[in-house]
C-alpha cells in the first residue's frame, strides 16, 4: 500500500486520503487544503486597514475538530506594523508559528497577538512560507471581487 504524505493516496489505518489535502505524516486524520481566493481581501482594525491583498490564501484544517478557515496574506501586502514575538508553537501539520503584535510608529504596543506565520513551515506546507493570518476575531476581514 502507498504511504504518501500528501495528495489522493491510500494508508495502511486510514483508508483513502481527503483528495487535494495536505496530511500530517504522523497522523492522516489531521489535514488541511490550502487553496487561492479569487477575491480582494482587506484586514482592518478600528477602520485602519491593516493588509490588502489580491493573492491571498484560504486553509481549511481539519485536526481534533473542525477548525474556522483560516486567511493568510502575503508579507508584502501587510502594511501594519507588526513586531514578532519570542513566543514559538509547534504544528505538526504546518510547522512553527511565530507571533505578532500590531505597534505604533514608535513601537509601542497596540494590540497584543494580532497575528502569526509560518516562517520555515514544514516541507509539506511550504505553500504557507512568506505568508501571515491575522485573528478573526482582532480584526475585520473583507472580501470583495478582483
Amino acid at each position: 500500500m502507498a504511504t504518501d504524505n500528501r495528495q489522493g493516496a491510500a494508508h495502511p489505518q486510514s483508508g483513502a486520503f481527503v483528495s487535494g489535502a495536505i496530511h500530517n505524516p504522523a497522523e492522516p486524520r489531521h489535514f488541511m487544503r490550502v487553496r487561492p481566493i479569487a477575491r480582494r481581501i482587506r484586514i482592518y482594525r478600528d477602520g485602519a486597514i491593516l493588509a490588502d491583498s489580491a493573492r491571498a490564501l484560504r486553509l481549511l484544517e481539519v485536526g481534533r475538530d473542525l477548525y474556522d478557515p483560516a486567511v493568510y496574506i502575503p508579507r508584502e501586502d501587510v502594511t501594519a506594523m507588526l513586531r514578532q514575538k519570542e513566543q514559538t508553537t509547534h504544528c505538526p501539520l504546518k510547522g512553527d508559528a511565530v507571533y505578532f503584535d500590531l505597534v505604533d510608529d514608535n513601537g509601542a504596543p497596540i494590540l497584543r497577538d494580532i497575528a502569526w506565520s509560518y516562517a520555515t513551515p514544514l516541507p509539506h506546507a511550504d505553500i504557507l512560507a512568506g505568508f501571515i493570518s491575522f485573528y478573526p476575531d482582532k480584526v475585520s476581514i473583507e472580501e470583495s471581487p478582483l
